[in-house]
C-alpha cells in the first residue's frame, strides 16, 4: 500500500495549538487507525464544497467525502430533515418490523426513479452490507454458489465483499474467504465466457471506481447482461460510488441500455448520513422472508434519520437540476485540468482520475494540494492517479479554482521537470 506521509511526522500545513496537539494524540491513541499515516486534519465545519479546520483554514472538498456529499455538505434542506426526524423518533426496533414513514417514503421515491423491475428496497447500514445482502439473495434465488467478479474492483471490506474485491494484496491477509469466487479482468471476453449454469451472480461496478474511472465498452457490458439472462444468473451492478448523478445520469447503467437484477447503492444515498441499499424486484426480494425467516436482518439499516436525510438530498438533486448540469461542468473540468506533467485524464461526469508518471509524483502533488487547501486523494488500484470528484453543486468558478490549485501544486512539486 502506498502512503502519503511518514509515520510520526508532523504534517507541515497543520496549525498545531495545544488543543490540536492534545486531540491529535487522543485520535492516535483511541481511534482505530486504518493506516499509519492518516491525513490528520481536525475538521470542525463543512458547508457546500468547503471544509474548515480548527485553525479556521478553508479547504475545498474535491472528493465529496468519497462521493457521499454529491449535493455538498450541510445542505439546509437535509439538515432540516435530519432535525425534524430526530425530533419525532430515531431508532425504534430492528429493521423491517415497524412501518416507519421515512423508510417507506424514501423507498418509494427511489423506485419511482428506477426501472420497474427495481421496485423493492432493502436498506442497510452501508454499501458493504448491501454487497453482502445481494450475494446472499443471489445464492438464495439460484441455489448456486459460483460468483464471478473482477480484478481491480471494490465492493467493501467485510469478508464477503472482500472475497469479490479485485486485488490479492487486500484479500490475502484475511483468507480463507468465500469459496467458488472467480476473478477476471474487467472488459474481457473470458469473463463473459465464464458465465454458465453453475453461476449464481456476476457482480461488477458499472464503472470501475478504484481502478481509476474505467468505463466498459457498451457491447461488453451488454454481453454480460445477455449471458446472465441465458443462464438465469443474477447481474449485480455496484453503483455505490457511481450513482446519484455522479456520471452525468442519475444512474450510470442508463448510459449502457441495461438494467441489473440487483442494484447496490450507498455513499450519496444517505445525504451525508450512513445508509446503503440493495434493490431488486419484489418477487426476488421476498425470498429473504422464508426458509429461513429473517434471511437477512439488520438493526440499524434504514435508520429513520438516515432515510429522511437521503430523501431530502435526492429531492435536492432532482429539483435543482444538478444532474443535468454535470456534463457541462465535466467539460469545463477537463478543459482546465491541463499540465505537461499530467500523463492522462479519465473522466465520466464529475468523476476524474488524473494520472501522473509515478506513484511518488502523484502522492507528492496530493500532499501539496492539501497544503494548498484542496482535499484530494488517490485510487486503491491506481495509486498514480489523483481523484477529483467535487460535489455536483460546485460552480464553474469553483471548478476552475480546483484546477488552479492542482496546477499550482504540480508546479511546486515538479518545477524543473
Amino acid at each position: 500500500m502506498y502512503l502519503l506521509f511518514k509515520p510520526g511526522r508532523t504534517l507541515p500545513y497543520l496549525s498545531l495549538t495545544s488543543h490540536s496537539m492534545n486531540i491529535r494524540q487522543l485520535f492516535q491513541d483511541h481511534i482505530a487507525q486504518t493506516s499509519s499515516e492518516p491525513i490528520g486534519i481536525e475538521m470542525v465545519k463543512a458547508k457546500g464544497i468547503y471544509l474548515y479546520d480548527a485553525s479556521g483554514k478553508e479547504y475545498i472538498d474535491a472528493i465529496s467525502g468519497f462521493s457521499v456529499a454529491n449535493i455538498g455538505h450541510s445542505n439546509p434542506k437535509v439538515v432540516k430533515a435530519v432535525q425534524e426526524q430526530a425530533g419525532e423518533y430515531m431508532h425504534l426496533i430492528v429493521y423491517g418490523e415497524f412501518i416507519e414513514q421515512p423508510q417507506v417514503s424514501y423507498a418509494k421515491l427511489l423506485t419511482d426513479h428506477l426501472p420497474p423491475s427495481l421496485n423493492c428496497v432493502y436498506f442497510t447500514n452501508s454499501g458493504a452490507e448491501a454487497t453482502e445482502g445481494a450475494m446472499k439473495l443471489a445464492k438464495r434465488i439460484t441455489g448456486r454458489s459460483k460468483i464471478i467478479s473482477f480484478n481491480r474492483s471494490y465492493h467493501g471490506s467485510t469478508q464477503g465483499a472482500l472475497s469479490v474485491m479485485g486485488d490479492e494484496y487486500w484479500r490475502n491477509a484475511f483468507r480463507p474467504l468465500l469459496p467458488d469466487v472467480y476473478h477476471f479482468d474487467y472488459g474481457t471476453d473470458e469473463a463473459v465466457a465464464a458465465i454458465d449454469s453453475n453461476t449464481a451472480c456476476v457482480i461488477l461496478e458499472t464503472l470501475q471506481a478504484e481502478a481509476g474511472i474505467i468505463q466498459p465498452e457498451k457491447e461488453w457490458i451488454n454481453a454480460i447482461r445477455k449471458k446472465c439472462d441465458e443462464h438465469c444468473v443474477l447481474m449485480i451492478l455496484d453503483e455505490i460510488q457511481a450513482g446519484f448523478g455522479r456520471t452525468g445520469t442519475l444512474w450510470a447503467f442508463e448510459q449502457f441500455g441495461i438494467v441489473p437484477d440487483i442494484l447496490l447503492l450507498g455513499k450519496a444515498l444517505g445525504g451525508g448520513m450512513p445508509l446503503g441499499a440493495f434493490i431488486a424486484d419484489k418477487r426476488l426480494m421476498s425470498a429473504l422472508t422464508h426458509d429461513p425467516v429473517l434471511g437477512h436482518i439488520t438493526t440499524f439499516g434504514g435508520h429513520p434519520v438516515s432515510c429522511a436525510a437521503g430523501k431530502a438530498a435526492l429531492n435536492v438533486l432532482l429539483d435543482e437540476g444538478c444532474v443535468q448540469q454535470v456534463k457541462e461542468k465535466a467539460a469545463l473540468l477537463i478543459k482546465y485540468m491541463q499540465h505537461p506533467v499530467i500523463k492522462a485524464v479519465r473522466c465520466c461526469g464529475l468523476w476524474m482520475a488524473v494520472e501522473f508518471e509515478s506513484v511518488e509524483i502523484c502522492h507528492a502533488i496530493i500532499k501539496q494540494c492539501i497544503a494548498n487547501g484542496l482535499i484530494t486523494d488517490w485510487f486503491l488500484f491506481a495509486p498514480a492517479c489523483m481523484r477529483i470528484a467535487p460535489p455536483l453543486t460546485a460552480t464553474n468558478e469553483e471548478l476552475q479554482k480546483i484546477c488552479g490549485i492542482v496546477s499550482e501544486s504540480i508546479q511546486h512539486c515538479c518545477s524543473g521537470k
